[in-house]
């Protein structure tokens, strides 16, 4: 059998022979700030200290400065761009160390310190792809010091592994970037929505289309629209299923703006055993009822769904985007009448019953088209981060070994 070579697929100039296969543990020892007590902490303070639900997010637990420079002093404590990781709860979690006055959980959260052999950059990256396990191959539930030192990784020389977290760390600065792109868009959507759409007690929006005046009209969500349940046919009948008729469930709405086909499909006999009612395109807005209330969807083609729905088919007054967009304001009153001791649900009568406020048919389209504008820009943005992401972890196999 011909020998394994320990070299990437894919590799820069000027750079060849074999990498090394080594251990972390060759490389330096398992590093953690000294013990917190809970008596320690304060919900405010100077310094930031993190636990494991909090790493890499917000602090919630504080500690004073005078315990902070007295531990840092006496016991370990991170470099600059040394990368800590995540010990329990997300296993492998990483964050770099910047510089910055914090203090992190002893044993569930750790750092590699190791010698000039290791570069941390590189480290950050095999820490993103590399599987973690038991030393017997199994799940591993909390990564033990002795797993981690353990643990097998493969890398060239020191200025070739420089190259490659340099490069890699090009890319997260892309996709940082685009992720704050994203996020001032979806900001902006928010401001809009507040402004073009009343507040609560007036009559009109702050913010209006020019041309457009006067107050907006309250009305029943059943004056605008029929509300229409959802079923399933029997899931043993062959015969009832795999024909040509869109049947949803709740589960495949998460992000989806439009309901253009769906997982599963029923036939015309499964849809009249069902108790469900094939439901118009362009008209009809799906609404979910119950366990996880108000995920919407505009339906794009003629299709069913199952009793997880109360589905809106409008009547010629209303633009389905308009609704669309209205739906955190509908979700928001619909989960405060919802019942339920498992899980909550809004029936179709109590959903019928809900009292919005409505423009013209002109405005409604008028506000309709700019949210999907702005929604079609957002989701532009999105699938460019998904291509940068993608690319990024086809390269992290390539340029590895």
């Amino acid at each position: 059998m011909e020998k394994k070579q320990n070299v990437p697929a894919l590799r820069f100039q000027g750079f060849s022979g074999e990498w090394e296969k080594k251990t972390l543990g060759d490389f330096g020892n398992v590093a953690m700030n000294r013990r917190i007590f809970k008596e320690q902490t304060s919900e405010t303070g100077e310094i930031p200290f993190y636990k494991i639900g909090t790493f890499g997010k917000e602090p919630d637990a504080y500690i004073s400065r005078q315990l902070f420079e007295e531990y840092k002093a006496k016991y370990p404590y991170p470099d600059v761009g040394d990368i800590l990781l995540s010990a329990a709860g997300s296993i492998g979690k990483t964050v770099e160390y910047t510089g910055k006055d914090e203090y992190f959980q002893d044993s569930n959260i750790v750092w590699l310190k190791h010698d000039e052999r290791l570069d941390n950059p590189f480290l950050k990256y095999f820490y993103s792809k590399v599987k973690w396990g038991t030393l017997e191959g199994g799940t591993v539930k909390r990564l033990y010091n002795k797993i981690l030192l353990e643990t097998e990784i493969v890398l060239p020389e020191i200025i070739e592994q420089k190259k490659i977290g340099k490069f890699f760390a090009s890319y997260d600065r892309m996709i940082a970037h685009q992720e704050g792109k994203i996020r001032k868009l979806q900001q902006f959507r928010q401001a809009m929505l507040t402004k073009l759409f009343p507040r609560e007690g007036a009559a009109e929006p702050a913010l209006r289309f020019q041309g457009f005046f006067g107050p907006w009209r309250h009305t029943q969500i059943s004056d605008i629209a029929d509300v229409i349940g959802g079923g399933t046919p029997d899931t043993q009948i062959e015969e009832y299923w795999n024909g040509d008729i869109d049947w949803y469930t709740p589960a495949e709405m998460e992000g989806k703006r439009y309901a253009n086909g769906s997982d599963r499909k029923i036939t015309e006999l499964g849809l009249a055993k069902s108790g469900a009612r094939l439901l118009p395109a362009h008209r009809t807005v799906l609404f979910t009822s119950r366990a996880g209330i108000g995920k919407m969807a505009i339906l794009g083609k003629d299709g069913a769904t199952n009793q997880g729905f109360q589905s809106l088919v409008l009547n010629d007054y209303c633009d389905p985007y308009f609704i669309y967009t209205l739906g955190p304001f509908i979700t928001k009153c619909a989960e405060r009448i919802a019942a339920g001791s498992t899980f909550l649900e809004i029936s179709g009568k109590a959903l019928g019953a809900l009292e919005i406020m409505i423009p013209t048919k002109a405005e409604q389209e008028k506000i309709a088209k700019f949210f999907e504008k702005l929604d079609d820009i957002i989701s532009l943005q999105q699938e460019m981060l998904d291509k940068i992401q993608k690319l990024k972890a086809a390269l992290l196999e390539k340029l590895f070994v």
